[in-house]
């Protein structure tokens, strides 16, 4: 299937790993190409207290009324979510999706979760250990979702993965940062995370200031360009279905908007020949370890020409955000650094 079909969860989430595999098997884009409470919290944080007496509910963002006897201690989660959801104080018992980097480190997706202290049930796209998820005797599972699919939950196991505990959505698309950071903090207060203590509230100060600190648009105009980019293409984002890009431009930045989508969203795919399609000032290059990187992007002759490349405006920017106040705090001081130094061309 070609990049201009492929479903819009393929890009800003999965990475360009995930989109070259895809390829390869003929599914993808590219042709060339302890739970909340489970032990005592540091002192200050917001860790739950533990499984609540009463009756538990949620209505997660696929509408579905998720119930319970009791509030859920036993929590999986993807890792996109378990990193909002640690910075809200709740602490799950085992992850999936990228976690741990070849050579044994943290991968930067896993935010501040402790990955010596959760078990995990797969690291790579398409990897879910279900025996092992049952053997966690699991209350609930959580993941960020693009449509209504739970985003690293192997569709070949999703309907045995339902019946073992009831699953959870955030949907991670069409919306932006702050909404979502809201959603998994309601996540989080239903798991009995205290949304009052200092670990979130000082996180929502250190948001709020990175934001103000922003150059504003008034005093440093900055065309902005959001990209990725593999062997034979460049993917441009489309901001009204990246919740980080988006809330720049709800911000006030300067953000390309592209002019032909794909069919998918989330991106116009461009071939190399054509990167100066759109002028910018800044570009902003995903930096995980499955996108292509910019120096070796700097080797295609339209991009190296660009004049954000030859006044190196080019940064590494986090494609798939920590979706909690800690997380997009760092994200935006960083920004924030990076724009301070970047002039108009």
């Amino acid at each position: 299937m070609s990049l201009s079909v492929m479903p819009r969860r393929g890009f800003m989430a999965a990475g360009l790993g995930l989109v070259f595999a895809l390829a390869a098997c003929g599914s993808g884009a590219d042709t060339a190409s302890p739970a909340a409470g489970g032990s005592p919290a540091a002192s200050g944080s917001a860790a739950a207290s533990g499984a609540g007496s009463g009756p538990w509910t949620f209505t997660d963002d696929r509408g579905k009324k998720l119930q319970a006897p009791a509030r859920p201690s036993r929590v999986v989660a993807q890792v996109g979510a378990a990193a909002a959801l640690w910075d809200f104080g709740v602490r799950p018992v085992a992850v999936f999706g990228p976690h741990r980097l070849t050579d044994g480190s943290k991968d930067p997706q896993v935010g501040d979760v402790d990955i010596t202290k959760v078990e995990s049930i797969g690291n790579v796209w398409d990897e879910f250990n279900v025996e092992k998820y049952i053997s966690l005797q699991p209350d609930l599972l959580v993941s960020g979702m693009y449509d209504k699919a739970l985003w690293y939950v192997p569709e070949k196991s999703a309907a045995t993965i339902e019946q073992v505990a009831p699953t959870l959505g955030v949907r991670l698309n069409g919306r932006s940062a702050p909404e979502i950071i809201k959603k998994y903090g309601e996540v989080a207060a239903s798991l009995g995370a205290d949304l009052g203590a200092p670990l979130v509230t000082e996180a929502k100060a250190a948001f709020d200031a990175a934001a103000a600190a922003l150059p504003s648009p008034a005093t440093k105009k900055l065309k902005i360009m959001a990209i990725a980019g593999g062997p034979e293409t460049m993917w441009v984002v489309n901001p009204d279905d990246h919740a980080g890009v988006r809330y720049l431009r709800e911000l006030g930045l300067d953000v390309v908007v592209p002019d032909k989508v794909d069919e998918g969203g989330f991106w116009e795919s461009l071939s190399w020949e054509n990167a100066d399609k759109y002028e910018a000032d800044v570009i902003l290059v995903d930096n995980r370890t499955q996108s292509m990187k910019i120096d070796e992007m700097k080797r295609k002759p339209t991009f190296a020409k660009l004049p954000a490349v030859t006044a190196n405006q080019v940064y590494g920017w986090n494609s798939e955000e920590r979706f909690s106040y800690k997380g997009f705090a760092d994200l935006l001081q960083k920004l924030g650094a990076d724009l301070s130094k970047a002039k108009e061309l």
